[in-house]
């Protein structure tokens, strides 16, 4: 996506320790018409796969998972950080390292709305170590239903989130790739 690196190139910043600031567009303030394009791409990319539930992580995945579910035309559900007391007893729950908090934090799925029957698709904001997603994928497996794909808005190769997740065998795909981020700069994939 042209516009997308675009931006990451104009506002993204290298903060060192590989963190990607992009805050004003993605992690903080969101731009809205932004999102419905990274939407609309990424639900083209899955539209093969018979999603009928899109999963992230709270909460900066929020804004790209609910654009392509509503491209899709399915209902969207985040992981829980922490746990609601309008959540049943019995909820689906899997920890994985934050990356920008520095701590474990639990992702928390409610079984009133993940099942068996669902095909979900994963969309998250980032693909770094992959050991968000791989939570992800841990509570779809824990919930009976199939995980049919996995989307990201930015994947940081160098940080090998792929081929953690490449034994999911499921398609993965990343609607911009950043190969490097040394000495402040910010290096993408071309294509």
């Amino acid at each position: 996506m042209q516009a997308l690196k675009e931006r990451i190139a104009r506002e993204g910043r290298n903060l060192g320790k590989g963190i990607l600031k992009v805050d004003s567009f993605l992690n903080h303030q969101v731009d809205a018409p932004l999102m419905l394009d990274v939407g609309q791409e990424m639900a083209r990319r899955f539209a093969d796969r018979g999603v009928s539930k899109v999963l992230t992580a709270e909460i900066s995945g929020i804004a790209p998972a609910l654009t392509t579910a509503l491209a899709l035309g399915v209902p969207v559900i985040y992981a829980r950080k922490a746990k609601p007391i309008t959540m049943p007893a019995h909820v689906y729950c899997e920890t994985a390292p934050s990356h920008t908090k520095g701590k474990m934090v639990e992702l928390l799925v409610s079984p009133e709305f993940l099942g068996p029957t669902d095909r979900v698709l994963i969309v998250d904001d980032f693909l770094a170590s992959g050991q968000t997603i791989q939570a992800l994928a841990r509570v779809v497996e824990q919930s009976g239903a199939k995980l049919v794909g996995i989307g990201a808005v930015i994947e940081k190769s160098f940080e090998g989130g792929r081929e953690l997740l490449t034994p999911l065998g499921v398609p993965i795909e990343s609607l911009v790739v950043i190969t490097a981020m040394n000495d402040g700069q910010i290096t993408m994939k071309d294509g």
